[in-house]
């Protein structure tokens, strides 16, 4: 034990007597005193105590090399968003805007750890390497709620979107488990508290009114090629036609439509033509991907890497696909649509089009309605059309790329296929 006297200053009378009582209660226990410090062996600090942001870095870490690139994408949410707010009380800090910002652009990407730091980023990144919770201190119910509410939150303070918020806790509480698998915690704290929500459980399914018919499909395709800047080659809605056919008639997400080649495409001069389907290039950003490209470059989704699915389409499409290649050819990868640099076309681009044709096509009432709102409503349109014309439920599946119990759970709302025709079948048999 050390021979010099220890002491310690407190603010207030009531902390002077917390610390008095908690060294008694060590003293009573027999634990050993530190020499350096004149502290009990329980409450001397640990040297190199794990902090939370140097675990969420060790996760990232782990996780990171097998992750898609939009998974990646959601992951760095997640973890910008809980990280700003495990933090201790410490002078100095930051905008929580640039908060994320530092966490997000250069300090959660392992790549990005390598770049020059602005000087208000390093800033940032030091105070919280100072402020950040200890891991240990994650199993008090005290310090995790608060960050299980922020994960609900967006930056303004609103709440969240319900899949967001499910999302980023599932991150969150993985994170958790991993420290649990390590040993580094004794336990999952997420599993001792019963998290708050003020939101509806979110069905999943898909709205029937986003959901066109085959006459609202056709004009709104035809008046894709009245929109779009002028280039070379006309509109640019005119080389997006077929893209936007692709969703509807093939029934493909636009990350699939987008990753369709020439040699993919089976186009007869006359009758079913045949897609296979087997490459997806979601829009991640550049610090998510392996090849540093916005586009990720993936197998298709619920599928193994090489596993592709086939989907039969229409005349109409086959003609369409075939004047597409005839008229704007396809990229040096065989690529059918592609950015007039011969990129990927970007959501941004393809959205806006889009959003055009509704104006263009649509009366006032049906522009401020949800109808066909996104290009993704497309696909949906598209497997409640198949669903309608009586498909057996696994062969839609097959086409769409679903589970048969995830078909029938998204698209529940819209298999109605004649609604009187029903009505009339209750009205008979309430007539007895």
């Amino acid at each position: 034990m050390g021979v010099e006297p220890k002491s310690r200053t407190f603010s207030t009378r009531a902390l002077a007597d917390n610390f008095r009582s908690d060294l008694m209660q060590a003293a009573n226990r027999g634990e050993s005193f530190d020499g350096d410090s004149g502290l009990p062996e329980s409450m001397v600090p640990p040297e190199e105590a794990v902090t939370w942001l140097t675990f969420v870095l060790r996760y990232v870490d782990m996780k990171w090399p097998g992750a898609a690139a939009k998974s990646r994408d959601s992951m760095t949410d997640a973890l910008a968003t809980v990280t700003g707010v495990l933090v201790r009380d410490v002078a100095g800090r930051p905008d929580a805007v640039l908060l994320r910002r530092a966490l997000r652009e250069y300090e959660l990407p392992p790549a990005a750890r390598q770049l020059d730091r602005p000087a208000e980023i390093a800033a940032a990144l030091r105070w919280l390497g100072k402020a950040s919770v200890s891991l240990p201190a994650l199993a008090e119910a005290a310090v995790v709620r608060p960050a299980l509410d922020a994960l609900g939150l967006r930056m303004d303070g609103r709440p969240a979107a319900a899949s967001t918020t499910r999302r980023r806790r599932s991150v969150f509480y993985n994170v958790l488990q991993y420290a649990v698998e390590l040993e580094l915690l004794d336990f999952n704290p997420v599993d001792k508290l019963r998290v708050r929500s003020t939101r509806r459980k979110v069905s999943g399914e898909v709205d029937r009114r986003v959901v066109v018919n085959v006459g609202q499909a056709r004009e709104l395709l035809t008046a894709v090629t009245y929109v779009g800047r002028r280039g070379r080659n006309g509109r640019r809605g005119e080389w997006l036609r077929a893209f936007y056919a692709c969703l509807y008639f093939a029934a493909l997400r636009p990350s699939e439509a987008l990753g369709l080649r020439e040699r993919d495409c089976h186009l007869p001069a006359s009758g079913w033509g045949l897609l296979t389907v087997e490459k997806s290039r979601p829009s991640a950003g550049k610090r998510y991907t392996d090849s540093g490209e916005v586009h990720d470059e993936r197998g298709l989704k619920h599928r193994g890497e090489s596993e592709a699915r086939e989907v039969p389409i229409p005349p109409e499409l086959v003609a369409i696909l075939r004047e597409h290649i005839e008229r704007f050819g396809v990229g040096a990868d065989g690529r059918l649509f592609r950015s007039t640099r011969g990129g990927v076309v970007a959501s941004s681009t393809y959205s806006r089009v889009w959003e055009e044709a509704r104006m263009l096509s649509l009366p006032p009432e049906r522009v401020a309605s949800p109808l066909a709102g996104r290009p993704y409503d497309l696909r949906h349109a598209g497997v409640s059309l198949w669903l309608n014309a009586g498909l057996p439920a696994p062969e839609v599946a097959a086409r769409a790329g679903h589970s048969v119990d995830v078909l029938l759970k998204v698209y529940a709302k819209c298999i109605d296929g004649d609604r009187s025709r029903l009505n009339e079948r209750i009205e008979a048999a309430l007539r007895g």
